[in-house]
């Protein structure tokens, strides 16, 4: 599968453990098809919804501890056999992306972390437990870093959703820097997006910060892995601020010397 599909996987990282890559692809598979299948193609949303409603039965039959016939939830249920997964937030994402059916705006940052919580931290929950290092402390910082990975790529696609219909900027934020969704299709690079977007990186960046003690605390392979994904998504917002905001025209790319900064400044955290 590919690696960039989901940009907040660690698929098939170097890093990773060779024991856990099963269980990771078995995740990943759930987690990218079940969002595809809600976010792809020209399906209806009751199409999409019932879709879904099957992901859901599958994870039913892994939570009573039977093999289902469908492949690639047969692996998933062999990865929660294996390393004792909780199924749960399987099913937060499941209700992340039936969300994303018919839920195309926010109207403030509390419910837009409310989705994120649903839609992104799920990731680093199952991560941890992988590692059995899923304390409350741990988890609690996994969430801030997942939840702003989430929100970095809003900030990077604003134009990729936009097109799709969605507008993930808080609806008040739009409306406190004065930016309307006219002007949003209009691509519009005013003095008030550039307060609006500034004002959301700014927030994202301080999030991020908040859970970086968990990179420097865990230990071995996981800990570099973690710092490599914080570094990779503050140098995203890095890249943003330096286009002058500007991410109708070009989507922000990591390129070979953003990688090489990210590993210094792993190296350094």
């Amino acid at each position: 599968m590919a690696v960039d599909h989901y940009e907040n996987f660690p698929v098939a990282s170097f890093l990773l453990p060779r024991r856990l890559v099963p269980a990771v692809e078995a995740i990943y598979a759930f987690a990218r098809s079940a969002d595809d299948l809600a976010d792809e193609g020209d399906a209806a949303p009751q199409e999409r919804l019932d879709a879904l409603a099957r992901y859901e039965r599958e994870l039913d039959l892994i939570a009573a501890g039977r093999t289902p016939a469908d492949p690639m939830f047969a692996r998933l249920a062999a990865a929660v056999a294996d390393h004792r997964l909780s199924v749960a937030p399987m099913r937060e994402l499941l209700s992340a992306f039936r969300q994303d059916v018919v839920t195309h705006r926010y109207p403030d940052y509390p419910s837009l972390l409310d989705y994120c919580n649903r839609s992104a931290n799920p990731v680093g929950k199952l991560m941890l437990a992988l590692y059995d290092a899923d304390d409350e402390r741990n988890v609690r910082e996994s969430n801030a870093i997942c939840t702003a990975l989430q929100l970095i790529n809003f900030w990077q696609d604003v134009a990729i959703d936009l097109a799709k219909g969605r507008i993930y900027l808080p609806q008040e934020d739009l409306a406190q820097h004065g930016v309307s969704e006219s002007a949003l299709q209009a691509g519009s690079m005013d003095a008030g997006w550039r307060a609006l977007m500034r004002f959301e990186i700014d927030r994202t960046r301080a999030l991020m910060h908040s859970g970086a003690p968990l990179a420097r605390r865990l230990p071995g392979r996981i800990g570099w892995e973690l710092r490599m994904v914080i570094q990779g998504g503050l140098r995203i917002l890095d890249e943003i601020e330096k286009a002058d905001y500007d991410v109708f025209t070009s989507r922000p790319v990591l390129k070979a010397p953003d990688w090489l900064a990210i590993g210094w400044r792993a190296l350094w955290m």
